[in-house]
């Protein structure tokens, strides 16, 4: 997984698998979209308006946390 944030445009994507075909991509709400593929699999989720999407607004940061392992990395989100 990987996920990618571009703080011009304040986007942040979600890669869940490499996409090995064409995806269609289906418009949740106004700041979501969701990349399926032919094969119903999930591909990604492409996060608009990404600060406040993913809670870090006020914090300016975003978490990973590895539950298995205990360790975590913290990413700055800036605008």
């Amino acid at each position: 997984m990987k996920i990618t944030y571009d703080p011009r445009y304040n986007i942040a994507y979600i890669y869940l698998q490499e996409k090995t075909m064409q995806v269609n991509t289906i418009q949740v709400s106004q700041e979501m979209n969701v990349d399926v593929g032919l094969d119903g699999k999930i591909y990604g989720i492409e996060l608009l308006n990404a600060n406040q999407q993913l809670g870090s607004l006020e914090q300016g940061k975003l978490v990973v946390v590895n539950e298995a392992l205990g360790e975590s990395a913290e990413i700055r989100l800036s605008l």
